[in-house]
């Protein structure tokens, strides 16, 4: 496959007023997709977008309405939806396609365009190379004339309609009465929506990273940094504490003792669950190669399998549809269930572990380990150019790390597809092991990356 120029593994997405987060890329967004998806035929044709609350979505959000209008695209707009909501909203409005401004659990010096095809799902890596050939084009090719330029509306009630569908997917012989519920919305997309869900389902709710003011989307707080989230169970003795990310496509979950539970333990729970209510599809569950050995165990147990992809909740959700699965996701708490949404969503994945918490006469802290975890380690090393994982003597040390491992673990080396970094993960029943073998791949991309 090309060389993608300006999509990574999760859209677009850069610092912001930089190259390629800039208000021109978002404008060739907007012409190249809008020239893709529209069809040909006579009818209007249609995108819908959304944003999270970062300044620069105020630069980002004209600029692609621009694009879009000036190749004869209607527009509308939601403003702050998670999104999951813009990935439903694009299918039951019939649009075109669907975008979402957001750089997810990045701070906010950072912004995203993701897109998604009018079945909701995220497009291919084949249709993004499509739209970047067509972005690299001049920007006075397929122009629409006067007469037929787009029309833009903001649609007041997105927000609305994205909570019913949420507490649509709650089971219908429950409710969440007596419970308390701290949510910690990260100042980002679901501020009001995550909120109003639960309050609407019954429970008592303590949220908190609900006040966002263009720079405090996932700062010292939200999924990436849960301790907001674990003070505020303890504070008002909370039955359980969820943390979305910046536009609500992850989670991460606390208990009533304020202990962090990752997205492995949570798709080990709903699975369990829905295997136990032959609710399950594919015989199984997909996660990443980042998911920990000791899930795969606790599916093999059950006669389960855990089904393995590259990083990337996109490559998650194509192997479920390949498959027929309908539980998958990613330990950083992205979790995919098909039945409700066509990508990740923290709001609904919530509100699945709030079902089966209901329903038990336990605790969280004795739902919230399904199994023992293999120890793991992971390493970030940033490099500033190059490719480290090239050079033969990171390849060597790799190769001999293998071979130390011998079949009792495993060994994920990656760069990441969102920064400048090379992500090394090892795990296996010795731990001692496992932090040797960081140590010495993260200390021969270091001198690589010199």
């Amino acid at each position: 496959m090309s060389k993608r120029a300006y999509f990574g593994t999760d859209g677009i997405r850069g610092e912001a007023n930089r190259h390629p987060m800039t208000a021109e890329v978002a404008l060739r967004v907007g012409m190249a997709a809008g020239k893709m998806f529209m069809s040909g035929d006579e009818r209007r044709h249609l995108v819908v977008i959304g944003k999270d609350t970062r300044l620069s979505g105020y630069m980002i959000e004209p600029a692609l309405v621009a694009g879009f209008t000036s190749v004869g695209m209607d527009v509308r707009l939601f403003g702050p939806l998670p999104t999951p909501g813009v990935a439903m909203m694009t299918r039951s409005l019939r649009a075109d396609l669907g975008v979402m401004i957001s750089a997810s659990h990045n701070a906010f010096s950072d912004n995203g365009i993701k897109l998604f095809g009018p079945d909701g799902y995220k497009l291919s890596d084949e249709k993004e190379l499509e739209i970047e050939a067509l972005m690299d084009e001049g920007l006075q090719q397929g122009l629409a004339p006067p007469t037929a330029l787009g029309r833009v509306q903001r649609i007041d009630d997105s927000q609305a309609r994205y909570v019913e569908i949420a507490k649509a997917t709650f089971p219908r012989r429950l409710n969440l009465t007596g419970m308390r519920i701290v949510i910690d919305c990260a100042n980002g997309a679901a501020y009001k929506v995550a909120p109003a869900a639960l309050y609407e389902l019954g429970a008592e709710v303590i949220p908190i990273g609900i006040a966002p003011n263009g720079f405090n989307i996932n700062q010292e707080c939200g999924s990436t940094h849960p301790a907001a989230m674990q003070k505020a169970v303890k504070e008002y003795r909370a039955d359980i504490g969820i943390a979305l990310d910046g536009d609500a496509d992850r989670l991460v979950i606390c208990d009533e003792r304020g202990t962090v539970i990752d997205g492995d333990q949570i798709m080990a729970l709903i699975a369990a669950d829905w295997a136990r209510r032959d609710k399950l599809r594919g015989g199984g569950v997909v996660a990443t190669v980042m998911s920990n050995l000791g899930l795969e165990r606790f599916l093999a147990d059950r006669k389960l399998t855990l089904e393995r992809t590259q990083v990337g909740d996109r490559y998650v959700m194509a192997r479920m549809r390949q498959g027929d699965f309908n539980v998958g996701g990613e330990q950083s708490g992205h979790l995919i269930l098909s039945d409700f949404s066509t990508t990740g969503d923290g709001l609904l994945a919530a509100l699945q572990v709030l079902a089966v918490l209901k329903e038990s006469d336990h605790p969280m802290s004795a739902l919230a380990r399904q199994f023992e975890p293999v120890p793991q380690k992971l390493e970030n090393v940033r490099f500033a150019g190059g490719k480290p994982l090239e050079n033969a003597k990171v390849k060597a040390v790799m190769a001999d790390a293998e071979q130390r491992l011998n079949g009792t673990g495993r060994l994920v080396v990656r760069a990441s597809g969102t920064e400048p970094l090379i992500r090394i993960m090892a795990e296996a029943d010795d731990e001692t092991l496992v932090r040797q073998v960081i140590k010495d791949i993260a200390s021969a991309v270091k001198a690589a990356a010199a």
